[in-house]
């Protein structure tokens, strides 16, 4: 019964809802262990950061786990975010989140070119999480998400929350996620006319290999958008790959089909679409590492701390 309503709601989620497209930077991995993995992370449920994937991952989470990640772009633009969980006897499991991107400083300058001053631009994002189950093994979350933007004196402020569920499967070391994310509005627009937010349903996977120290993530995203083909409809997926080395040490790796076609200069695409990582336990913090190929155009750099409070 609870295996067939988990497929109904996916069905009537990515039959519904169309593409989105405003507060981006929502899209952007917030975790160098998630952007390593290409973003494959809705099937995680070991990770804080899994509630800006996923919020029903968070129910599997043990103790209070803590998380910071810091991203440096290109150009002057950076981000950071940060992820907290902890379970409350009786009620489940909570946490919250915080996105924040910086683009920089720009020069202000009047019609005819005359500098007048700089101005900034950013956006922020507040998240509370929550998770609980089903049924053994079935678990729904949900995060409540506050959306600032702000551009010079100009801001912007949305309101979205994110749904997911999870069906593990421990003997077999299988993990199948679903999630919708970014259902919401503006609050309040930069122009007349509000605009829509970036939703994301997302269905994915993870398997634990059981005599090899590996684990597979995959995931069909953007599954709401509209297409020509019915099978263009899963040609933006992702996948990758967990090596653990040791207790100490894991490398990672992954794939983005999209963002490969999407960075194509003329006749190449260089390594775009392609993410390496590298995690590695210090006393009692992991420490976290991921490069992202953008081609030609160049590269992400992430870099995050992990531990338990």
């Amino acid at each position: 019964m609870f295996k067939s309503c988990f497929y109904i709601l996916i069905i009537i989620f990515t039959v519904t809802i169309n593409a989105q497209s405003t507060y981006e930077f929502l899209k952007l991995d917030a975790s160098p262990r998630a952007a390593a993995l290409a973003g494959s992370f809705v099937a995680n449920n070991d990770d804080p950061n899994v509630i800006f994937y996923n919020p029903a991952g968070l129910y599997s989470l043990e103790n209070k786990p803590a998380s910071f990640s810091f991203v440096s772009h290109l150009l002057d633009i950076n981000s950071a975010s940060v992820s907290y969980s902890q379970e409350v006897a009786d009620l489940g499991r909570f946490a919250a989140g915080v996105q924040y991107i910086n683009y920089g400083n720009f020069t202000e300058a009047d019609q005819f070119g005359n500098k007048t001053g700089e101005f900034g631009a950013g956006d922020f994002a507040f998240l509370i999480g929550y998770a609980n189950q089903i049924d053994e093994n079935f678990n729904y979350g949900a995060n409540v998400k506050f959306i600032y933007s702000s551009l010079a004196s100009q801001s912007s402020a949305g309101l979205a929350v994110d749904l997911g569920l999870q069906y593990l499967f421990p003997e077999d070391g299988w993990t199948i996620g679903f999630s919708a994310l970014n259902l919401g509005s503006q609050l309040s627009s930069y122009f007349e006319k509000n605009e829509n937010l970036p939703i994301d349903v997302r269905i994915g996977f993870s398997k634990k290999l059981a005599y090899i120290p590996f684990k597979f993530y995959g995931s069909f995203n953007k599954l709401n958008e509209k297409y020509d083909k019915i099978s263009d409809r899963f040609s933006q997926f992702t996948f990758g790959g967990e090596f653990r080395f040791s207790k100490a040490v894991q490398f990672r790796f992954g794939y983005d089909n999209q963002k490969r076609k999407d960075l194509k200069l003329d006749a190449s695409a260089g390594l775009a679409g392609f993410n390496i990582g590298v995690g590695i336990l210090i006393s009692d913090y992991k420490v976290d590492y991921a490069f992202s190929s953008l081609g030609l155009i160049g590269g992400i750099h992430r870099i995050g701390i992990s531990t338990d409070l």
